[in-house]
């Protein structure tokens, strides 16, 4: 499967191994319907975002590479190269980032995986969601990519007794409006965690 030339990989697929069996070890996660995680096509991975560890639950949970969107001040300090040799894409928050967005569709136009949180930052509140932002549903139906939703509850302890990922059915936008369905992928994750 041919991914964008643009955004490094290497880093995924060395650290990938290596950093994998020590999370499962220490957060001992549980993982539901990984299956959903199709193998091939392109694919938008979303879902809520509890915990700065969110998206290695995500990555845990399959093979292929996942592509994360993540805010640009991750790339501004010292774990910069990791998150650039690992083929993530920055993201300026305090703009409309045409040049993160373009990125990512040309992740999906060369048939990867892009993994983002629609809420846009980590839900600190005790609200079960934060509103969900257009991005996933925008760039899915500009590229017909599949949609494939998560819901993460638990705590992140040692040997966590309550950790777990749980993906939802995968679908397409097809010809639904994006607020059509961005308010299904929002309804679909507060089902997902329990809401």
């Amino acid at each position: 499967m041919k991914q964008s030339k643009k955004l490094n990989e290497w880093g995924y697929k060395v650290f990938k191994p290596i950093l994998s069996p020590i999370f499962k070890l220490y957060y001992n996660p549980r993982i539901e319907n990984k299956e959903y995680l199709q193998q091939d096509g392109p694919i938008v991975v979303v879902g809520n975002h509890k915990h700065i560890m969110d998206q290695c639950l995500v990555i845990i949970a399959t093979k292929r590479i996942i592509h994360y969107m993540a805010k640009k001040e991750y790339f501004d300090g010292k774990m910069a190269w990791f998150f650039k040799a690992t083929g993530c894409i920055s993201v300026n928050r305090s703009i409309h980032d045409s040049n993160a967005k373009n990125k990512a569709l040309e992740v999906l136009e060369s048939g990867g995986a892009i993994g983002l949180f629609p809420e846009g930052t980590r839900n600190k509140t005790k609200a079960k969601l934060l509103p969900f932002k257009y991005g996933a549903v925008s760039m899915a139906k500009k590229t017909n990519a599949t949609i494939i939703p998560f819901g993460i509850v638990g705590d992140y302890k040692f040997r966590s007794k309550n950790l777990k990922i749980k993906f939802g059915k995968p679908f397409k936008v097809g010809e639904m409006s994006l607020e059509e369905a961005n308010a299904k992928l929002e309804k679909i994750v507060l089902e997902l965690i329990g809401g």
